[in-house]
């Protein structure tokens, strides 16, 4: 876990609460040490990268920084079209306290911000009972994947003990020293079991705008290969991500073989399309879309992209 270290460099210097909240992220990696039989693909391995990060704030802060992580983590959802989520409230044990730490004064307020968030965001969430991590209680997204399963990805947890175990301070208003309360977040948690849900989740058509290859152009012959790396080096002016195919292969095969690996847009370009400065466009799934000028399909695809990119970016 990476928390104990974002806590020693919020304790590096004197904190003011005009300071507050400091938010701190980093894209760490942490090891787990699973059990052979546990480990599966990447939803399950012993070294992984998450999108760690720590809000030190005050404890009026708490419920709306909670808020605004929750809108992350919204967004990310939106943006990848998972709809097929369930949130989850993990508390301590009611018949097993011992193995958490901190005062349950600072545990049902902790629990009571997760709860209260919850219902003004209306968002419906289940509570389970000993699902709470040791030190304080969370907001667990699970999605489900293609077959069904139910895999945790993002969370949130709100902390009142790390900062007393780590005697972390601010100066208040009245002059006087209090101890900041901490959320942990990770909207995408695992980064290597989010790719492998994504993956599940669209069985490998990524979003236009996230696909690492945008569109391929697939010359009917070596005559056009000059006009097809032109075109790729056109689109890379609107940030589109192109190549070019220029195998000696029938054009069957060429559009057969980009077609499995998920290319969203497929540019056929022969002797018509060079004269015109045209592309013949064919969009992932068989769609053929007919021909159009190459500065008109690129311009559309750009404002494609960026309206999918939307949700992100607000």
């Amino acid at each position: 876990m990476n928390c104990p270290h974002h806590c020693e460099i919020y304790k590096a210097f004197p904190r003011s609460y005009k300071e507050l909240p400091l938010r701190l992220a980093e894209f760490g990696t942490v090891y787990r040490y699973e059990q052979s039989g546990e480990l599966h693909g990447l939803t399950r391995v012993r070294g992984f990268t998450q999108d760690d990060a720590h809000i030190f704030c005050t404890p009026d802060q708490v419920k709306e920084e909670f808020l605004k992580v929750m809108d992350i983590i919204f967004i990310i959802f939106k943006a990848l079209d998972f709809e097929n989520f369930e949130a989850q409230i993990s508390l301590r044990d009611p018949e097993n306290r011992e193995k958490y730490i901190g005062s349950d004064e600072n545990w049902e307020k902790a629990e009571r911000a997760i709860v209260e968030a919850c219902q003004e965001k209306g968002l419906k969430a289940k509570v389970e009972l000993g699902e709470a991590a040791f030190y304080g209680p969370k907001l667990d997204f699970m999605v489900k994947d293609a077959l069904g399963r139910r895999w945790q990805l993002g969370t949130i947890q709100v902390d009142y003990n790390l900062p007393d175990r780590f005697e972390l301070e601010y100066t208040g208003a009245d002059n006087q020293k209090h101890r900041p309360v901490m959320i942990h977040r990770a909207p995408f948690g695992s980064m290597e079991r989010f790719v492998a849900v994504l993956i599940e989740h669209t069985a490998g058509k990524f979003p236009l705008w996230l696909a690492p290859t945008q569109a391929v152009v697939l010359p009917v012959s070596e005559k056009f290969n000059d006009y097809a790396y032109r075109i790729v080096k056109e689109l890379k002016h609107f940030d589109i991500r192109a190549e070019v195919d220029d195998r000696n292969e029938k054009m069957g095969r060429k559009i057969r073989d980009n077609e499995l690996k998920r290319i969203p847009y497929l540019l056929i370009v022969g002797e018509k399309e060079a004269e015109n400065e045209e592309v013949s466009v064919r969009k992932q799934g068989g769609i053929d879309q007919g021909s159009t000028k190459l500065i008109t399909f690129a311009e559309t695809m750009a404002q494609e992209v960026n309206q999918m990119m939307n949700p992100v970016l607000r």
